[in-house]
């Protein structure tokens, strides 16, 4: 599913007729929904457990997008906290064996609840369940993407999870968490738009406990939104702790992933009313996250999100910058050390000399060879491993650059 999707520079243009045009342009939105979002808030009967009219506040809400003729997935947290609820436990377990047990007793809940809203205006909410590895192994990714599609086609909205009971980590390390999930999906779809629903109105200028700070309504520069305006106190005023394990950090790491595949990002208060609406109405809803840079194209998305590096390559200065600034291929003679153990076809990691990952790609070699022939011009391939199949390690199609290098 490829799109046209245009950039638009801000300087140029009101804010508000760059959110109208992205909302009208995205005819594939990914929507994931917090734990915080679809339960009760402290203090209220049955607190931590599924609020069934939020659930369905916002399976009708997608049920009007889809109905409008957009494709919509949602990605929902929830079912650990569904299933302490229908357990009545207090307190999320800390324990893997009881952590899995909740998710199991709560996914079927969760998914009944936004059955029961969506049945009645002819759609069917279809479950999900992803591993890591499922985004991970090329065939099962494109696999996933098939399903997706199908399930647009045939009048439902898919519901997508984490696979908690068959995890075989702590459930917040396998994907991070589910705004990280949520990324990939996006990814997944080459959707235009990415919105990341929880209790907490969009990304502040300041420290939220501080008097007189504000929502941002636009952000462009995500790199200075990581680093100065991400605060340990940004989920003061959060209700119902330990049911989550999302945070601000988070949600921009999160939106990293989504706007340097050129998508757009939006952090809204899922608990306010038609928000979803409302986003997708143009209104100034939440924070806007523009995109970084050009589209990704759909196979190297998958090569630097989704697919897990089977090694590590070390570049020169030099390399690294043909590489990053350039967009040159990567040849042996700037390689200056190997890790792991990989085949012909994996993807690695590009790291500068100090270790630090800014690309991934696909090797042309296996680790053995590469280990003998790192350093090496490409005419000196053959005499060195007795046959010449590629002269780059990394070509630059079947390469990404993820981050700035620090050379």
């Amino acid at each position: 599913m490829s799109h046209q999707f245009p950039t638009f520079p801000v300087e140029s243009e009101s804010g508000d007729i760059v959110r109208q045009e992205i909302m009208t342009a995205a005819h594939t939105i990914v929507v994931k929904v917090g734990t915080r979002v679809l339960t009760r808030p402290a203090g209220a009967v049955g607190a931590g457990t599924l609020d069934d009219e939020r659930v369905a506040a916002i399976a009708n809400q997608l049920a009007e997008l889809h109905h409008a003729g957009r494709q919509v997935v949602l990605v929902s947290s929830g079912a650990v906290a569904a299933g302490m609820g229908r357990l009545g436990w207090k307190e999320r377990p800390s324990d893997l064996a009881r952590l899995q047990a909740a998710a199991a007793v709560g996914q079927s809940g969760l998914i009944e609840a936004y059955n029961h809203a969506l049945i009645p205006q002819g759609l069917n909410a279809a479950q999900v369940l992803l591993t890591a590895e499922d985004l991970q192994d090329r065939a099962r990714y494109l696999s996933v993407r098939n399903t997706l599609l199908a399930l647009f086609k045939v009048g439902a909205i898919p519901i997508i999870n984490e696979n908690d009971t068959v995890s075989v980590e702590e459930l917040k390390i396998s994907f991070g968490d589910n705004d990280r999930l949520a990324a990939l999906v996006t990814n997944l779809l080459q959707a235009p738009l990415m919105i990341l629903l929880s209790d907490i109105d969009g990304l502040y200028d300041g420290n939220p406990a501080a008097e007189h700070t504000e929502v941002m309504p636009v952000v462009t520069d995500l790199e200075t939104a990581q680093t100065e305006l991400v605060h340990d106190s940004a989920d003061v005023g959060r209700q119902g702790g330990g049911l989550s394990t999302g945070g601000m950090y988070s949600k921009l790491q999160a939106t990293q992933i989504a706007t340097s595949a050129g998508e757009n990002v939006v952090i809204a208060n899922g608990r306010r009313e038609n928000v979803i609406t409302r986003i997708l109405a143009g209104e100034e809803v939440g924070t806007l996250f523009l995109p970084e840079g050009r589209l990704v194209d759909a196979r190297k998305r998958w090569i630097g999100w989704s697919a897990a590096p089977q090694g590590k390559a070390l570049l020169d200065a030099g390399a690294c910058r043909a590489v990053a600034e350039q967009g040159r291929s990567l040849l042996p003679v700037g390689i200056t050390g190997v890790s792991g153990i990989f085949d012909s076809g994996d993807v690695i990691s590009l790291c500068n000399e100090s270790g630090q990952e800014f690309a991934r790609g696909l090797t042309n070699y296996t680790s053995v060879e590469l280990t003998k022939i790192l350093g090496q011009p490409s005419d000196k391939i053959a005499e060195v491993l007795g046959h010449c199949p590629y002269r780059t390690v990394v070509h630059r199609d079947n390469l990404l650059v993820i981050s700035e290098t620090q050379t």
